[in-house]
């Protein structure tokens, strides 16, 4: 039995049937699952029924497309409703968005990084499907002013008790002449005289004194859960992260959105999500990529009761995504790419530029596998009474009346929306040619500061280079060797051949789009090019296949080692952080886990990332006794805010190396 043949479980009924079982069950939840995905499935309309043996059969009741109360789950045997197959089955299905939808700002990096295709939908109503983050790497349209990356997150909380994390918010100042906010100080001044000069400083009339926003205490016990529940994930690691686990952070993803903070709630979602791909094995999970959610949920929920004005709505997010009006706009069809993500929902994306080079994005995702992937491009595009497909669409051009554009350039499909097709451009004619005017070290800048990743190239195509992660292909631009990886391993779509195809053909000249990956070395995934042999053609990699015969005769270059980058040896520390995340605090916990790393790094002037290292493994290894001798609870906070400061740091290291590495301002 696939996940994917089970509709979609509201997050707090899982929640719900977990919590319900005895202790007994809950030790055999784990296994129960691992039982019943070896069960046949069938579907019958709004009913899918697994077959839990010869004489008894669990159906899961979806009207909406997605279950949604925990009696739409029955089960046929003789301890129903009580038995383990209805928490089994929940568990093992995917996690349904609520039913008032998700804003897209919410995403956290389990749909970008772990799946670098991955992107929400628009639906007209301004309800993104994919519930996730998200992180992170926003792959829609982003307008060069909108908002910074909701990826990032700092770490700084006031005093050094571990319950100041989730006190009460800052009180305003004393006094009336300035307020602190966010590190910066603004002076008040008295108010002058409706008429005539100021008056005396003792007949002044001052403002009053402004008080910062305080959050309420229901969204601060919400923080506190998603943080505590977390923890307890990283505090586990993926391999103990069984489904008691997640069913507790999905609880507390649930509280979060009743609470008003539904970017928490989530990204929540999205770590049990990237949990689940870890533990079943899938092959789009990435360790990295559930890294970066961690970070994000314990970021923001460590934030939240320190946050005042725009960063605490950032932190709350909304549930809807806005649209707002944008007139007429005629766009020209860069490339689609296909969507897969980790959280079960597929399609397809077409990216498109105005006039004036700002990108906007339609897409068509909803719940579904490769084959919805892959078949998304020939799907109609949801926009007014246009006949176009996405692959059309990034080929030719669009004519739009009464647009609505979400803030990351997502556009509506509202009943109001109006569009036509038009003639598109090449990639070497007005406008689309700006987009590759622009030098890459701003591109690259404009990425790292919360603009869209995208990076617009010209290179020179080299061979294979063999690397850590696997085979790139080698290009020179700029002067720079830029890795070109694969944006999507999954087998169902042609990335990973074309890649190899194109390694082929050293010293062609093309112009691709890729997809900025921060790190010490120049590095992007290659979303498009130019075909090699047909100039004027494009490629969207992830949906068009090469073959041989479109290559150019020309000698493969031999596959070299990957460039080696001069850098500081900041691994040492990413390592650990990511080790936490698979095998949980005891892997950090031997006494020869990391020893000697903090010496490397002092000795390369790493002090800080040093004493983050040091921190992260005493926090780990934390652990007292009683009179009796016996092994107290450890104290999973700490350990969270260890980690979490690692990875914080871990990641604006890497971005000043990355934006250093393509000579980027930073």
């Amino acid at each position: 039995m696939s996940p994917d043949l089970l509709p979609p479980v509201a997050p707090d009924v899982t929640a719900g049937l977990v919590e319900a079982l005895s202790p007994r069950l809950r030790k055999r939840l784990d296994a129960g699952i691992a039982k019943l995905a070896t069960r046949p499935v069938t579907r019958e309309g709004d009913t899918v029924r697994i077959a839990v043996d010869d004489d008894t059969d669990l159906e899961l009741h979806a009207p909406g497309g997605s279950v949604t109360r925990a009696d739409a789950i029955r089960c046929g045997c003789l301890l129903a409703p009580d038995c383990l197959h209805r928490a089994a089955a929940a568990s093992a299905a995917p996690i349904a968005e609520d039913a008032e939808g998700t804003d897209a700002d919410t995403r956290t990096p389990d749909d970008t990084a772990a799946a670098p295709s991955g992107s929400a939908p628009a639906d007209g109503s301004g309800t993104a499907a994919d519930g996730s983050a998200p992180d992170g790497t926003s792959h829609d349209g982003i307008a060069p002013t909108g908002p910074p990356s909701a990826g990032t997150s700092t770490v700084g909380a006031p005093g050094d008790n571990p319950d100041d994390a989730f006190g009460s918010a800052p009180a305003a100042p004393d006094g009336d002449t300035s307020v602190t906010a966010h590190g910066r100080t603004r002076t008040r001044t008295p108010l002058d005289a409706p008429d005539g000069p100021s008056r005396r400083q003792s007949d002044a009339v001052t403002a009053p004194p402004r008080v910062p926003e305080t959050v309420p205490p229901a969204q601060l016990d919400a923080a506190r859960a998603v943080f505590d529940a977390a923890a307890a994930v990283l505090e586990a690691g993926t391999d103990g992260s069984g489904a008691v686990v997640q069913a507790a952070l999905l609880r507390a993803a649930h509280t979060a959105r009743l609470a008003g903070l539904p970017r928490i709630a989530a990204s929540a979602v999205s770590v049990v999500n990237g949990t689940r791909a870890a533990r079943t094995a899938d092959p789009a999970h990435r360790l990295a990529a559930l890294a970066e959610a961690l970070r994000t949920v314990l970021g923001m929920a460590h934030r939240l009761p320190f946050a005042t004005g725009a960063d605490l709505a950032e932190l709350r997010g909304t549930v809807r995504m806005p649209y707002t009006p944008d007139g007429s706009l005629r766009l020209y069809g860069l490339f689609s790419e296909p969507v897969l993500t980790t959280t079960g929902y597929a399609g397809a994306v077409t990216w498109t530029a105005d006039a004036e080079g700002r990108l906007y994005t339609v897409s068509d995702v909803a719940p579904g596998g490769p084959g919805r992937a892959t078949g998304a491009a020939d799907r109609t595009v949801r926009i007014g009474d246009t006949a176009l497909t996405h692959r059309e669409l990034s080929r030719a051009g669009l004519a739009v009346s009464g647009a609505t554009v979400s803030p990351t350039g997502r556009l509506g499909a509202g009943a109001g929306v109006r569009a036509v097709r038009a003639s598109g451009a090449e990639w070497t004619a007005e406008p689309l040619d700006r987009l590759w005017t622009v030098p890459v070290a701003e591109q690259v800048a404009r990425a790292l500061s919360g603009g869209h990743d995208l990076l617009f190239l010209d290179v020179t195509l080299g061979g294979a280079v063999r690397g850590s992660t696997g085979d790139d292909l080698l290009a020179e631009c700029d002067g720079l060797a830029v890795g070109l990886a694969t944006a999507h391993d999954d087998p169902a779509l042609p990335y990973r051949d074309n890649l190899r195809l194109l390694s082929a053909v050293g010293g062609a000249r093309l112009r691709v789009v890729a997809r900025l990956v921060p790190g010490p070395l120049p590095r992007a995934l290659l979303l498009a090019a130019g075909h090699p042999s047909s100039p004027g053609t494009r490629l969207d990699l992830g949906l068009d296949r090469l073959q041989h015969a479109d290559l150019p005769a020309a000698p493969a270059p031999a596959a070299t080692e990957a460039p080696q980058a001069d850098e500081a040896p900041l691994h040492l520390l990413r390592r650990r952080v990511h080790q936490a995340v698979s095998g949980g605090r005891r892997v950090l916990a031997f006494p020869d886990s990391g020893a000697g790393d903090g010496g490397r790094l002092r000795n390369v002037g790493l002090v800080t990332a040093a004493d983050l290292l040091d921190e992260l493994r005493s926090a780990a290894a934390d652990r007292s006794r009683d009179a009796f001798g016996r092994l107290l609870p450890a104290d999973p906070g700490r350990f969270a805010r260890a980690w979490l400061a690692s990875a914080v740091y871990t990641d604006e290291v890497e971005r000043a190396l990355c934006a250093a590495a393509w000579g980027a301002p930073h």
